[in-house]
Order: C-alpha cells, then structure tokens, then sequence
C-alpha cells in the first residue's frame, strides 16, 4: 500500500493498494472518513491509477464535499451523549461530570479526559445491552472490547468475543441497543442469513429505524476530534 495525492485545492491523498484478485482498477470513498482508496491489478503501473483517479476528480471531490465537516472538540462543542444533547464546559474539578444539559470537564487535557469517559459510558452501555440480549439467547459472550473502528461497528467473533466501536455513545440510544442485539445474535448464528436477522427481530424487535440511521448518520459519528 502507498500513498500519493491528487493535485489541487486543497490537494486530495490517495492510497494506492495492489490486489492479486483485481483485474482493473477500482475507486472508493470511504463515507466513514473520506479516505479516498484506488484498488489496482498487482502488475499494472502506479501511474496509470494516478492517471485514473485524475480523470475521476470531479466525481472524488463530489463525494468529499459531502463529507460532514469535521468538530474539534473543545469548551463549548454540544455533543450527542446517549441521546443528549450536551454542552462542554469548564469544570472546577477534575475529571468529568453531567449537570443538567452540561457536560463539565476539568483538568489539563479536557477532550481526552471526556474521550476517556465516553469510552467508559459506552462500555457500561454496551456491557449492559450485550447482557441482556445474550441473556434472552441462553449464551454468553467471552469478552467485550471496544475499538475506533471506521469499518464496523461492532463484530462478534468464533470464540464469542464482542467488539464495539465506543463512538456507539454518541448515537441514540436504539441504535446502540440494536447493533448489541446485531452482534450478540452471531454467537448462535454466524452469518447474514434469513435466520439470522430473524433472531435480531427476535432480540431487539423491528430493527429497521436504526439500521437506516446508521446508514445515512453513521459517518457523524466520527467528525468529533478528541485532542487537546
């Protein structure tokens, strides 16, 4: 994998990957974060994907414009928390505390202190949810983790390991309860099959509202920027 970019203003990066099984090139946006990915044949010249993505840059910067606008968070950013709408505000104590529809963080680095406890409060959520539907199943789960992940948001593995993506905190709250109710539903069905999504109905009920949410909001998700 290599990375090159588009020339222009501003100029675009792209990653260029080499794929035994391509047999052209292909060209993908990503809608979590916008990283713009050319897939090409494992002989075939960087120059001629370069050329390609040239000829295609209307339509990559088209999609980037849609790209939601990135939120460095900081004092006064209202962030979605479980389906609150919650301001930033300064603390006089360390640490992170909800009062009313503040979200009062002190100390000397306040966006990781408050990634720090979204993670935490997904964790709780997402711990409590898993309980639950793993519980209506007559299974268990072998351990949850949580991760940043951008191409999933959530897996469950062979051994019945769960993984989230902790900015599951920052949708409502039925969404994280059914992408719970997703994952735990492959420990005793391992695939998308007909059986399996009716098992998630079984679990959660009628899953389509927040499987469109995460379809059409999911990549707002991951514009909030924790660094100080």
């Amino acid at each position: 994998m290599s990375a090159h970019h588009l020339p222009g203003d501003p100029p675009v990066p792209l990653i260029l990957r080499r794929s035994a099984r391509a047999r052209r090139i292909s060209l993908r946006v990503s809608s979590l974060d916008g990283r713009v990915t050319l897939t090409l044949p494992k002989n075939l010249p960087e120059r001629e994907a370069l050329d390609f993505a040239a000829e295609k840059e209307d339509w990559i910067r088209g999609h980037l414009s849609r790209q939601p606008e990135a939120v460095t968070v900081c004092i006064g950013t209202v962030l979605p928390v479980a389906g609150r709408a919650l301001r930033v505000a300064q603390g006089e104590t360390r640490g992170v505390r909800i009062v009313g529809d503040a979200l009062l963080v002190g100390g000397a680095r306040p966006a990781k202190s408050l990634e720090r406890y979204l993670k935490e409060l997904a964790r709780d959520h997402l711990a409590a949810a898993s309980d639950d539907y793993a519980a209506k199943l007559g299974r268990s789960f072998s351990r949850l983790t949580l991760r940043d992940t951008r191409s999933r948001w959530g897996s469950c593995s062979s051994d019945g390991a769960l993984m989230y993506s902790w900015r599951l905190i920052l949708a409502p709250p039925e969404v994280l309860r059914y992408v719970a109710a997703h994952e735990v539903a492959h420990l005793q069905e391992m695939n998308h099959s007909t059986a399996f999504w009716s098992l998630v109905h079984k679990l959660f009920g009628d899953y389509t509202a927040p499987r469109d949410w995460l379809r059409k909001n999911g990549s707002h998700l991951h514009r909030y920027i924790f660094a100080d």
